[in-house]
């Protein structure tokens, strides 16, 4: 695929650096607003770059659906929320409502990709309902995040900590970027891979 190999180095690159700043500690040191701030932020970019790079516009115009709906298995991530939250290190508002959400996102992409084939009308019809319910999860999760950290910084801090600081810096940018890339193109009728590269379509259709 022509932008593969971009598109997979620059994420690993990101990767990197996201997972040298949690581990160093300095997200953590930061304070509200500012992580919320950089969330915001890398998330701006990364949709800016899916319409402005063209090898990263490429790639998220061509590549199977299923590829990025099984991202979202990441969102497993709800079970450590809960676990957080018995230990009394994340607030019941943020953690059960937002743990079981992602928890429900994530079970049910594994049924969709094994089961449902994108193309067609009843598997868009499954892939669009599936996709709005895990962005309106995600939208639900950020901004219950930012209203208590906003109100109490000490009771999220456990987000800003090594490995859950890679949840800012890396994987809901790409969760919230990969909603988006989805709903655009479903909604004008592109389920798969196989495109020819010149003729693929940017996000705005």
């Amino acid at each position: 695929m022509l932008g593969t190999g971009p598109v997979l180095t620059a994420t690993a690159a990101w990767l990197l650096a996201a997972c040298l700043v949690g581990a160093s500690g300095w997200l953590s040191r930061l304070r509200t607003p500012a992580p919320q701030l950089i969330l915001g932020g890398l998330t701006v970019a990364l949709l800016a770059a899916c319409r402005l790079w063209s090898p990263l516009r490429w790639f998220m115009d061509t590549v199977d659906l299923r590829a990025l709906v099984l991202f979202h298995v990441t969102r497993f991530v709800g079970f450590y929320f809960l676990a957080l939250h018995a230990r009394g290190e994340l607030p019941w508002a943020f953690a059960i409502p937002g743990g079981w959400g992602d928890i429900a996102v994530a079970a049910t992409a594994l049924p969709l990709v094994a089961l449902v084939p994108p193309r067609g009308p009843g598997g868009r019809r499954a892939y669009l309902a599936w996709n709005a319910l895990g962005l309106l999860d995600i939208l639900g999760v950020v901004l219950t995040a930012a209203r208590l950290a906003l109100g109490d910084p000490a009771s999220m801090r456990a987000l800003t900590r090594f490995p859950l600081s890679l949840l800012l810096t890396f994987v809901v940018p790409i969760i919230i970027a990969t909603h988006v890339v989805m709903l655009a193109r479903l909604a004008r009728g592109s389920s798969r891979a196989g495109s020819r590269p010149g003729r693929s379509r940017s996000l705005s259709g």
